[in-house]
């Protein structure tokens, strides 16, 4: 389908999802949010994707946050939908089953941050400009940027970030534990396409379970999540794809998977 704000692409077993509004810097507004709902919806249900790169147009931003002139009209009713709408799209995208990256560039700001958390790698240009700035205008944060970066950074970085609205660069999201890589400028399009060409060509069961095991069993206790890893790691063992691995290893050859 058509889609205003969006743009998608196809390399193989590789789409990607590129947020376009370029005259706003990528900003998130409730049409957008539908948009990207849908379309990592079509990306789940469909097994030729393997891999999902989400995306900014332009080399400004990757999504500065949301559209606050949008956003300045709304009733307490409509921000909550709004926060809602913003929270179901960043839980889906991190529970999709399938690898997504976030390729950043620019501002990754407000909901442009909670965005790129919501993916499963995160790869940064070292120009790139992260920040949880709604302190500054009123707010707190309304996509989940409050629960993820607490996750993945801990309560100091979660506390600092929020309560000061203060931007950080790429280096430093890469030392809190927001961003797993940082590149050059210039290397930033070949490295994400190699990751994810790396990531298309593995077992998409495996990396649905590995998934779900890490995302899940790290809510639970360390108990409850090895249980959870044992389960995912024994029904690996009913997948066509384990048996190719293996048969692979063996025969010293690369394995072709086939996510059956």
């Amino acid at each position: 389908m058509a889609y205003r704000n969006l743009e998608i692409a196809h390399r193989g077993a590789i789409r990607t999802i590129t947020v376009h509004r370029p005259d706003k810097l990528n900003a998130l507004n409730r049409e957008t949010l539908n948009e990207l709902t849908l379309a990592f919806a079509q990306a789940s249900q469909d097994d030729d994707v393997r891999v999902v790169v989400l995306a900014g147009s332009g080399e400004k931003a990757f999504v500065a946050g949301a559209d606050i002139a949008e956003m300045n009209g709304y009733t307490p009713v409509q921000a909550q939908a709004f926060s809602r709408a913003g929270q179901r799209l960043m839980t889906s995208i991190e529970r999709l089953g399938k690898p997504v990256i976030a390729r950043i560039q620019g501002f990754a700001l407000g909901g442009g941050m909670e965005l790129a958390m919501a993916c499963h790698l995160r790869v940064a240009s070292e120009k790139a400009t992260f920040g949880q700035p709604e302190i500054n205008l009123g707010l707190i944060p309304g996509f989940g940027g409050t629960q993820r970066l607490l996750r993945l950074a801990g309560r100091g970085a979660a506390l600092e970030l929020c309560l000061t609205g203060a931007n950080i660069s790429a280096r430093r999201a890469y030392e809190l534990g927001i961003v797993t890589r940082v590149v050059a400028p210039e290397s930033l399009d070949d490295v994400v396409s190699a990751l994810a060409d790396q990531l298309a060509a593995a077992a998409p069961l495996a990396a649905a379970g590995i998934l779900d095991a890490v995302l899940q069993g790290g809510e639970t206790s360390i108990d409850q999540g090895l249980e959870f890893e044992t389960q995912g790691f024994a029904l690996a063992f009913s997948t066509d794809d384990m048996r190719e691995g293996t048969t692979a290893f063996l025969e010293k050859r690369k394995a072709v998977f086939q996510g059956r």
